[in-house]
């Protein structure tokens, strides 16, 4: 019975653990250092994969995949020349 409730408290800890794998829109924003709108438009656009919130109200709320903004960095894209 010990062993039961050691694993269930392992895979609660495993769900607190993927939690922080999203971030909030401001988050995201104040990271790239851009405005919330613009980050809710990359994320209407498709630029930005997001997972859309339930709501009742104008605005929809969105969260967005820590690995989701990590490869926005880590893309091999040409870097621009002067």
């Amino acid at each position: 019975m010990a062993r039961r409730k050691q694993s269930e408290m392992g895979e609660e800890q495993e769900m607190v653990d993927s939690s922080g794998d999203l971030l909030t829109v401001r988050e995201v924003a104040r990271h790239l250092r851009v405005d919330d709108t613009t980050v809710r438009r990359w994320i209407k656009s498709g630029a930005l994969d997001a997972v859309a919130l339930p709501h009742s109200g104008k605005r929809c709320g969105y969260r967005v995949r820590r690995h989701t903004l990590d490869a926005l960095f880590s893309s091999n894209a040409p870097a621009a020349t002067v």
